[in-house]
């Protein structure tokens, strides 16, 4: 899995960084893309990737806030005129619902793919056999959730070495073995498949939060994940403003990632009051809290 950066700024787009929006690739698992937030010219930072919209499958969405979601609808129309004509599932608080039915009818925008919208409330909000999504309310000026991201479990490596050891021939037998099937060969003999498969290998965790104050449940879903992004809206010097505007601080948010245990943290929603210079300085304060930390920049592609 990877994280492609397509806005990293907070409120409004400038110069350096558009308003957010990150998209998980996940091409090899499952040959799909999520995207979480869709903020304004969300579509026109793809064009600069080798993303393609029609392998979009779900967008998440944390909360209504213009620089949020003011790049769905296009999106959503570009998806449809450039050919995409898999279903598509948008994820996000209530009224989202309403906003894309509204903007879609005006402009009379006809999408050419099934396009699915679910309101969400905290707990989990999407399963099957690979992944789960489970989302929890955060504190911010309007209902903002945060996603935790879960790979499940896959299983070990089959040990070939071993299967031909034994005499075990290759062909359908190894493709049963791998999933966890017991056979039986030709000469009688029953094979087991734990003598054969390695280990099984941990999922990964992501956590992508929403604009937010630090709060218990941005804990919870950071915990023990193996990448945690989280807005840091201001300088460690800013507490007061950053709370009266209910979002975090770089050491805030260094915070939450110590305490959950996260393996690594991203910071992301970086003001534009903060020169390229300054940013530096942002990662300094940070990781005086937890390390290690990346500040995220646009079009900045990041391995989980």
């Amino acid at each position: 899995m990877e994280l492609l950066f397509l806005g990293t700024g907070a409120g409004m787009p400038a110069k350096m960084r558009n308003v957010s929006s990150v998209a998980l690739k996940m091409l090899n698992e499952r040959g799909a893309v999520w995207l979480f937030d869709c903020g304004e010219a969300t579509q026109h930072q793809i064009l600069h990737t080798s993303l393609k919209p029609r392998r979009v499958e779900k967008i998440f969405i944390t909360h209504l806030h213009g620089d949020h979601i003011f790049g769905l609808p296009g999106f959503l129309g570009s998806r449809s005129f450039q050919g995409g004509d898999l279903p598509l599932t948008v994820y996000g608080p209530p009224g989202i619902k309403e906003f894309i039915e509204v903007s879609l009818r005006v402009s009379c925008t006809r999408l050419q793919y099934e396009l699915t919208v679910v309101e969400i409330e905290e707990g989990i909000i999407f399963e099957d056999e690979t992944m789960r999504v489970e989302t929890r309310l955060l504190d911010h000026g309007i209902a903002s959730y945060g996603y935790r991201v879960c790979e499940k479990d896959k299983p070990g490596v089959l040990l070939v070495d071993r299967l031909k050891a034994d005499g075990i021939p290759p062909g359908p037998y190894y493709k049963e073995i791998k999933e966890g099937r017991t056979i039986q060969l030709a000469d009688g003999r029953l094979i087991v498949p734990d003598a054969y498969v390695g280990p099984s290998q941990k999922g990964k965790v992501l956590a992508i939060l929403g604009d937010t104050r630090p709060c218990e449940a941005a804990g919870m879903l950071a915990q023990e994940a193996d990448l945690l992004v989280h807005e840091a809206t201001f300088a460690a010097d800013q507490p007061q403003m950053a709370h009266d505007y209910f979002h975090s601080t770089t050491q805030q948010a260094a915070k939450i990632a110590r305490e959950a245990g996260a393996k690594a943290l991203c910071l992301t929603h970086i003001s534009s009051r903060y020169t390229k210079e300054e940013v530096a300085l942002l990662q300094t304060e940070a990781e005086a809290v937890f390390a290690p930390v990346i500040i995220a920049y646009d079009l900045m592609e990041l391995s989980i």
